[in-house]
């Protein structure tokens, strides 16, 4: 893969951009800031970029707002976004870029790169499309369940089906993290789909769209 990587931490950069080397991807840029963090993606259309949600001038959400420009310059350019602490708000913001169906998106505690291998396959599934939040982003969701909550409808198996999704996983995933099977699995989502009003739609990704009604729940 190709690779642009925006961390004012130099450390972290650097690592970041040894550990990809040494794994066979090419790092065609790495930056310290979100300005240069746009002009990269503009300039290189990588097959990923990896942000820092908090970086210069005022090290609150510049990475996250940089990255949000970066796909609107360059539609469904996949980003994942790495952060200290876990803010829904920002996964979130990140999501609803991906309204019209394009382009992976990820939202990771930046504890989760030291397990290097499942870093590098959620890097992956975001280079390829996929949608992956950590898992402690899903798990304040729980916590945070209104009484108006839109996923009132679903059984508590489609919930943990649901939440899986949020985390990235295919169905083939699934089934065998709930030692179930495929089948099983693709009911699960169907309903889902249907309890939430998502019909087929060409112009719109309805597993993203389910895991932006669990984000907004």
């Amino acid at each position: 893969m190709r690779v642009v990587i925006a961390d004012d931490a130099v450390l972290l950069r650097e690592g970041l951009v040894r550990l990809l080397t040494e794994r066979g991807h090419e790092v065609v840029a790495a930056v310290g800031d979100g300005d240069a963090l746009v002009g990269a993606v503009v300039a290189h259309r990588p097959d990923v970029s990896i942000v820092d949600v908090r970086m210069p001038p005022s090290h609150t959400d510049e990475g996250l707002r940089a990255a949000v420009e970066a796909r609107r310059l360059v539609p469904r350019t996949p980003v994942l976004v790495l952060s200290q602490y876990v803010e829904v708000s920002y996964a979130d913001d990140l999501l609803a870029t991906t309204g019209g169906g394009g382009g992976g998106v990820g939202y990771l505690l930046k504890d989760r790169v030291a397990d290097i291998d499942d870093f590098l396959d959620s890097l992956a599934r975001v280079a390829s499309g996929g949608t992956v939040l950590d898992p402690e982003v899903v798990g304040q969701l729980l916590v945070r369940r209104r009484r108006d909550d839109p996923l009132r409808e679903l059984t508590p198996r489609e919930r943990e089906v649901l939440a899986l999704m949020a985390e990235g996983h295919s169905n083939t995933a699934i089934a065998r993290t709930l030692v179930v099977t495929d089948g099983a699995v693709e009911k699960h989502v169907r309903n889902i789909f249907t309890k939430l009003g998502l019909p087929p739609d060409t112009a719109q990704h309805r597993r993203v769209l389910a895991v932006l009604a669990y984000l907004r729940g």
